[in-house]
Order: structure tokens, then sequence, then C-alpha cells
């Protein structure tokens, strides 16, 4: 079974040689204000030295994670990342190791998940590993549903699992899913590897690798094949093709659906023209004519369902318009070279004027995701 070992949760490093010091930090920020002599009180150094000491806990976890496989019968497969493994070039539609080193997944454009650990138990499960010194784990929480749900799709002969691995402090943990296991570590600090950034010892020892059987690289793992744009599209296509309603309300709440909702965060489902979208939207400024606004099909965190809108200017210049619980409208820039920006981009252009929807239709959609989330709570 999973139970926390002794020495991982003592923090003990003494069986890993100095493999922490191996490992390449994103320093360059918090050395040129230790140069120039800032205050190590100072909010800006520490939120720079915890980011630091978030990459160091995640690397001694990992390395400890590595001797824990090695003896653990129940761990199977340890997959390798960092300097321990031989490919360090990402490739589409797979499980593989990015640039940083890290385990992630991705389509061919944009990673869809990064992964801090996996591993493979003799009862076919299939655990990912998330490691933070954050003390609040709200955000954490809110990220596992769309790990999950990758898993589940790429890996559908697993049963897909987490290990959650928290400094002691942290706040929330209960509130994890029955799939995850949660372990806690003590304070941990990461002093020496800072000591040894800012001063370099010349007598390191070598890297230390596992030469278990069980180790193995991402991209040998395989997986069920998957086309993330495809899937969108089959879903936008599928979800307006009832010849009776607006929207397949059956279709949306069908459980592989749902999965796939849990992955993206948002179903695409037609557009609004300009003025009809003013109808809904405080929209300032002057717009062209033809400038659509795409609607999507948001889920919450709480698995309710609620309407959001975007506008593209350019390809990558991107607006998304939401409703918080107080029903004030809320506008945000997306990130130029988040995924979203491609899902919406592409998404436009596979919409013809079938796709188009006019407010009635929105305050129909409304009220029936509201009518499903409601009758969900009672049940």
């Amino acid at each position: 079974m999973l139970e926390i070992s002794a020495d991982i949760r003592n923090l003990d490093d003494s069986n890993i040689a100095d493999n922490l010091l191996h490992y390449e930090y994103n320093v360059k920020h918090l050395l040129s204000l230790l140069k120039k002599g800032i205050d190590k009180e100072d909010p800006h150094y520490l939120s720079s030295y915890r980011s630091f000491e978030g990459e160091v806990y995640e690397n001694y976890l990992y390395e400890k994670l590595i001797k824990y496989a090695e003896k653990n019968d129940y761990i199977d497969k340890f997959i390798l990342k960092g300097f321990h493994q031989n490919r360090f070039k990402s490739f589409p539609n797979t499980l593989s190791i990015s640039e940083k080193q890290q385990i992630v997944y991705r389509t061919k454009s944009r990673e869809i998940s990064e992964f801090d650990a996996m591993f493979l138990t003799i009862k076919n499960e299939l655990y990912f590993v998330e490691m933070t010194l954050v003390k609040n784990v709200l955000k954490l929480r809110k990220r596992l549903r769309k790990k999950k749900a990758l898993l589940e799709i790429v890996f559908p002969n697993y049963e897909i699992k987490a290990l959650i691995i928290l400094n002691d402090g942290a706040t929330g943990a209960k509130q994890f899913p029955d799939y995850c296991t949660v372990w806690f570590t003590h304070e941990y600090s990461s002093v020496k590897v800072m000591q040894n950034i800012v001063k370099p010892r010349n007598n390191l020892k070598p890297k230390q690798k596992s030469r278990s059987k069980k180790m193995m690289e991402a991209h040998t793992l395989k997986l069920h094949p998957f086309r993330y744009y495809n899937t969108m599209s089959w879903i936008t296509r599928t979800i307006r093709s009832h010849k009776k309603y607006i929207v397949d309300m059956n279709f949306l709440m069908n459980e592989k659906v749902q999965r796939y909702h849990n992955l993206f965060n948002k179903l695409y489902i037609g557009y609004l023209s300009i003025e009809e979208a003013k109808k809904i939207l405080n929209l300032e400024g002057d717009y062209n004519e033809d400038q659509r606004v795409v609607v999507a099909l948001e889920k919450k965190h709480s698995d309710e369902i609620v309407v959001t809108y975007y506008i593209q200017f350019t390809r990558k210049n991107l607006y998304y318009y939401f409703f918080n619980d107080e029903n004030k409208q809320i506008k945000e820039k997306k990130d130029p070279y988040g995924i979203t920006v491609t899902e919406v981009f592409h998404i436009n252009k596979m919409m013809d004027k079938s796709y188009e929807l006019n407010i009635q239709n929105v305050k129909t959609i409304r009220k029936l995701l509201r009518m499903k989330f409601n009758s969900l709570e009672k049940n």
C-alpha cells in the first residue's frame, strides 16, 4: 500500500547523494535581488525565494519517491524525468518529457497538463503525483479534475488515482476527492541548496541514478489515441445537432462527455452577433458588424455549468466575459499563448451560420442548466 515512509516524513536526504544539487533551478531573478542587497523580508524576495523553494521541494520528493518505488512491492513501474532519463523533447498527443524535463501531455502546439511524478501499481492503478509547499490547496484541488480526466481518456485501462504530498500546516486536505492519498512532510527548508547556488561546491558526488527494472521513460507508456481539437469539434457539432432542441442536454450530461468537460473545462456551442451580445454584455467601444461573440458552457469547481463568452479580435487577442456569483460581469484578457486562444480560433473557423444563437436561445440554455444543476443537488 501507499503509506508514507519515515524518511520522507522526516525529510531525510541521506540516501540521495548530491542529486538535489545537480538540478537546474530558475534563480536568475532571485540572484539579481541578492546582488542588489534586497532585504530578505522584502515581499519581492520572499515571493521569489518561495518559488525556488517549491522547485527544490518537488525535486527532493521526486528523488525520494524513486527510492520509495525501488523498495515498495506495491509499485510496479515508475516514470522517469529530469536527468534520470534520456529524452528531453515533448512529443504531440502522448506522454513525454518537456524541455524543462517535466512529464507532460501536449497537443501539437500546447501543453495540456504537467505531472510532478507518475507511477503504476500491481493493481493496475496509475497514480499521478502533486507536491506543493502552498498552505491553501484550493487551486490544487481545482487542477486535479482536469488531470484525472485527461489520464482517464488516454489510459482507459487503468484506474486513475492521485498522491498529494503537502507540508505540515496545509489546510483543506480533507476536501480532496476519494481517489486521492494525502501525505504530509515536516516543514521543508532549501537553505543547503541555496548555499550551494551562491557558493557552488567543486566536490559534488556524481549523479545517483536508479538501476531498478521498475524505472521507465514516459514515451514508452502505451496510451489510447486522443485528438484534442477533433474531440472538441465533435462535441460542438453533436451538442447542436438535435432536431428539436437548441442544445442536446442528454448528450451534454452523458458520462463520457462530462469527462471531456472536466478536461476542457468549457465546451463551445455557438456564437452571437455583436448586436445580440450587447443585449447581454456591457460592451464598450466600437466593433465590426461581423464580429462574433463565441458562447461556451463552462464547468465550475462546484460542477455547476454556466454560460460564458469570448471575443477574439486577432489571433492572440482574446477577451473572456462571465458573470460571478453576485451576477456582476467580469472581463479578463486571456493569455495570448494559452490554449484557450487556440481553442476559440479553431472553433470559430468551424462554425457556419447554423451555429448562430440569439438572446432568447441563451436565456433558454441558462434556464435548462440551472434546472439540471438544481436537480443534481437535490439528488
